[in-house]
């Protein structure tokens, strides 16, 4: 028996990779031909080259051509048309299941892991109205407070080179403050501990620098969520962060559902109303209404902190970035002493022009989003896809396509204030988009097909990014720090004495 499974296996394996080679669908199409034999090739750059799967399609692109096949049964697009085949106007593609359970295995029970479309539409008509653009303007006196809180943290303790601060270390622990207090009416108050080192920060870096393992094995997640939580916490001491959260929500969970009417007595209606609110659905089970909680957390938290880090550092490093905004906010905040309306400061078009150029810098997902073509599925990018193949394409093809942004890696503000944006606006998808954008956080960026001003004021990311980028750069003063351990330290900054004094 061993003798004949030990003959057979070789053949198997080389029936399997000369099918893949020369008789599969995909077979025509250029790669290297590793990448057509097993699907491990992508998971060497995610895992072993730490994320660089993106910088190596870039590669694969300029030497095959607009499409790439970059596994046994994926092919990666450099079209701007067939991005929006896939992502806006594909409706009879669906999302590839290994990939997002994978991202996904620590909460699989979320917006972002179903797959089929009618359990995603239905679990983001729950979250929906709590990101409604008249949710965001009913609660942007909390968005505000925590601003409030951050730039009097920054101008109290950080006035000099020694107490320099790592920017993406301070917006993180402002982003996480935000998204807590909105979703839970419960902040985890990071920025009330000294220099932000509150215990949770490290975790969360955690969680996303181990993304592409757990994309790529899943099973450590999963094991870790079903063994006893002692004997998690005993192989994997960070863990207790998640467990601690994990109890949080399952008690505010459980107090909600004792009074579904608490909504009247807590600071304001959280995001486990909305979702317990199921109406004629099938009840919430308490374990999804966790791991939509971590979900939000995440997608609230690192990528809002991400674009005002990008941002940022891009003002600071080049003066007459920063000049103009600060003139701008002046003439239209005369008292910086009294906050400044979202409304008020999406108006501005300097602010606006820079908050979209940052935008296009830093992208939610650099990683190409997967969907599996149906039989009705169209063309794409004028191609016709064999049934079942998985297509992708990550946003950075587009935020760099020099053909719709002219000397895409300049970051020039200046390039949103030409009279017209359509081209750009159509091709700005920092958060993803169309009917299965990857996180209702962002809202839906389909309105802006008709009408910009409304998708940009549909989602509590837009709204943090205009108070946040407002306040930072009419109340403080900032400099950029040269430090030695850039990567961890991208940004430091010096808050001076006398303000912001620019004329």
């Amino acid at each position: 028996m061993y003798f004949l499974l030990a003959c057979l296996t070789p053949l198997y394996f080389g029936a399997l990779i000369s099918y893949r080679l020369f008789f599969h669908p995909l077979r025509n199409y250029p790669g290297p031909a590793l990448a057509a034999i097993t699907d491990s090739y992508e998971a060497y750059y995610n895992v072993i080259k730490d994320g660089a799967l993106v910088a190596k399609l870039e590669a694969l692109h300029r030497q095959h051509g607009p499409i790439v096949r970059i596994g046994p049964n994926t092919l990666h697009f450099n079209d701007k048309h067939a991005y929006h085949d896939i992502y806006t106007y594909g409706t009879t593609l669906t999302k590839e299941p290994e990939f997002y359970l994978g991202v996904s295995a620590h909460g699989t029970q979320t917006s972002v892991s179903f797959c089929d479309p009618q359990e995603a539409k239905e679990r983001r008509a729950l979250l929906g109205p709590l990101f409604s653009r008249k949710a965001v303007m009913e609660l942007e006196y909390t968005v505000q407070k925590k601003i409030d809180k951050l730039v009097t943290v920054l101008a109290d303790n950080h006035k000099s080179e020694k107490s320099a601060v790592a920017m993406d270390v301070a917006f993180r622990a402002c982003t996480i403050d935000l998204i807590t207090s909105y979703c839970f009416a419960e902040s985890t108050n990071v920025l009330e501990v000294p220099n932000f080192a509150h215990y949770i920060m490290p975790v969360l870096q955690l969680i996303f620098t181990n993304v592409w393992s757990q994309r790529h094995f899943p099973l450590i997640s999963s094991l870790a969520n079903s063994a006893p939580q002692k004997l998690v916490l005993w192989l994997f001491p960070d863990f207790r962060v998640y467990a601690e959260l994990t109890g949080r929500y399952e008690r505010q969970i459980n107090r909600i559902m004792k009074d579904p009417d608490s909504a009247s007595t807590a600071e304001h209606k959280t995001v486990f109303h909305h979702l317990l609110d199921s109406r004629d659905q099938k009840p919430l089970s308490q374990q999804s209404l966790v791991h939509e909680a971590f979900t939000l957390v995440g997608a609230g938290t690192e990528t809002t902190a991400s674009a005002c880090t990008v941002g940022t550092y891009h003002a600071l490093k080049d003066g007459s970035i920063r000049q103009r905004l600060f003139e701008e906010l002046r003439d239209a905040w005369l008292d910086a002493d009294r906050p400044m309306s979202y409304a008020a400061l999406e108006k501005l078009p300097y602010l606006t022009a820079f908050i979209k150029e940052t935008l296009r810098f830093s992208i939610g997902v650099i990683h190409p989003l997967p969907r599996v073509t149906g039989p009705e599925t169209p063309m794409i990018g004028g191609v016709k896809i064999p049934k079942g193949t998985v297509v992708e394409m990550s946003q950075l093809f587009l935020h760099m396509n020099p053909d719709v942004f002219p000397n895409p890696y300049n970051f020039n503000p200046d390039r949103w204030l030409v009279e017209d944006t359509t081209d750009m606006m159509l091709d700005l998808v920092p958060f993803s988009k169309g009917p299965r954008i990857w996180c209702v956080y962002f809202g839906s960026v389909l309105p802006m097909l008709k009408c910009p001003p409304v998708w940009e004021s549909r989602s509590l990311a837009w709204c943090e990014l205009y108070l946040i980028f407002g306040n930072i750069f009419r109340r403080l003063d900032m400099k950029l720090v040269v430090t030695e351990d850039t990567y961890v330290s991208p940004i430091s900054i010096v808050i001076d004495d006398e303000g912001f004094n620019l004329t």
